[in-house]
């Protein structure tokens, strides 16, 4: 294949027929590149960009990727194989953006180690404070039950005394003893029945392959997904049957952005994330945990009804 090299804005890109190769499909198919924005959902400078082989505009090497894959499953050709002939023009380098973000992450997890060693000098000093506490407590208790002991010893002497001088009354102690018993039975509490406590969802990481990372759902009677990106961050959800169920398609969410997907009748969901860092996942209102530090993942997650 013959292969030329172009420098756009300092960058050497290798120039491999890709753009041509879709572009040409593109033409054959009859669509123009509004068209193409609408059946893909891609934005036209986008598209502009892959047939010229210029990604510079683009938000991340993931998303060019992302949207080669999708131009070329919209005018018929082989994703697989133009993703093959990208992968010869540029490095598969992260964007500065997620650069930063992944230090952003790193510089978080030391500033949580500073704060757990200082909560480690701190923690003999408490528990010798909550010592002394509970020493004075005691001593406290014990001083106030002895003051209290002392006038009750000596009621209990006069009492006996007084009783020791009196005669008995021979009417009271003619009658039949058993009706000086005490007639009060308490009767045996009976046993409330207690409520069976509510079972509460299961969600259970399984495991780590590539980048899909597998979880399983358990006990929860609806399958709801709620996903917010506290920056763009690409997102693609589908069933059990490759339906996409994310509203308008799968797609860039941008900064601050919500959606909800129920997914409840289906038996699993697999959700793209383009970037884990600025992507937040709640199943059933629980925040999912991210076992992997990997910035684009995909999240499978088995819905077992009924258990």
């Amino acid at each position: 294949m013959d292969r030329a090299y172009l420098i756009f804005d300092r960058q050497v890109f290798l120039v491999t027929g890709l753009g041509d190769r879709l572009k040409e499909a593109r033409t054959a198919k009859g669509f123009t590149l509004e068209d193409l924005q609408t059946i893909t959902k891609i934005q036209k400078r986008y598209l502009s960009g892959i047939e010229n082989e210029d990604y510079s505009m683009m938000p991340g090497s993931f998303y060019v990727r992302a949207f080669i894959k999708q131009y070329a499953e919209a005018v018929g050709l082989d994703s697989d194989e133009m993703l093959s002939m990208y992968k010869n023009t540029s490095s598969d380098a992260l964007p500065e953006a997620e650069t930063g973000q992944l230090t952003s992450t790193t510089l978080t997890r030391k500033r949580g180690l500073s704060n757990s060693n200082r909560l480690n000098e701190i923690m003999p000093k408490i528990i010798v404070a909550l010592f002394i506490i509970v020493i004075i407590v005691v001593v406290w208790v014990l001083w106030q039950k002895t003051s209290s002991t002392k006038p009750m010893d000596d009621l209990e002497t006069e009492q006996t005394i007084t009783l020791d001088n009196k005669k008995p009354d021979s009417s009271k102690t003619d009658g039949n003893p058993a009706e000086d018993e005490d007639e009060s039975v308490e009767e045996p509490e009976t046993e409330t029945e207690t409520e069976p406590d509510k079972v509460e969802q299961s969600l259970v990481h399984e495991g780590m392959t590539g980048e899909t990372a597998t979880y399983t759902l358990t006990d929860a009677d609806a399958f709801l997904l709620e996903i917010k990106t506290s920056d763009d961050s690409w997102i693609g959800v589908r069933d059990s049957s490759q339906q996409e169920r994310l509203p308008n398609g799968a797609r860039v969410l941008k900064a601050g952005e919500s959606v909800e997907v129920d997914v409840s009748d289906s038996t699993s969901a697999r959700i793209r994330v383009g970037r884990t860092q600025s992507t937040e996942i709640y199943v059933n209102g629980e925040l999912l945990d991210y076992e992997s530090d990997l910035v684009t993942q995909n999240i499978m997650i088995e819905y077992k009804k009924g258990q």
